[in-house]
């Protein structure tokens, strides 16, 4: 059962990360290339509610492993906080960036300040969390070679 858990731990944050990453650098700027900001940004506003969808689905799973074993507790559910807390945060910040834009196929942004300053929280946050999450991975695999090596010098 601990293998199964911690494959779908990598599987999970594989999915939500680097779908996050790769959704960043290489969809979000071809996507405005090709089709222009407005257009890709139709695209994101779509895009973000499945993401923020698969988060929560590799938050569960994590929280899940955390429960299972011990080591690095505190750091991993610290981790986890953050992680959970940005995902709360995007799922604020996202309807009410949308309130500030009027959508359709001449769509317009209402409030320019306001919806630019969301929209930048909302990139610090997505960055936070990001970075919280590549810093989960390097504490999670020290747990589980700490739990590992506490294991072998049990014989278990």
């Amino acid at each position: 059962m601990q293998t199964f858990r911690r494959f779908l731990v990598l599987q999970a944050l594989m999915i939500w990360q680097g779908g996050f990453f790769f959704y960043a650098a290489v969809v979000v700027p071809t996507g405005t290339r090709v089709l222009g900001s407005w257009w890709q940004a139709q695209v994101t506003r779509h895009v973000t509610d499945r993401m923020n969808v698969i988060g929560a689905v590799a938050l569960i799973i994590l929280g899940w492993d955390q429960l299972s074993a011990g080591g690095l507790r505190r750091a991993r559910w610290a981790l986890w906080g953050v992680m959970a807390g940005g995902l709360v945060a995007l799922a604020i910040l996202h309807p009410a960036i949308e309130g500030h834009v009027e959508f359709g196929v001449e769509g317009r942004v209402v409030d320019y300040p306001a919806f630019y300053l969301l929209h930048r929280i909302y990139l610090y946050v997505a960055t936070v969390q990001w970075v919280a999450a590549l810093t989960y991975v390097a504490v999670t695999l020290r747990a589980w070679h700490r739990s590992g090596r506490l294991q072998e010098a049990r014989g278990v």
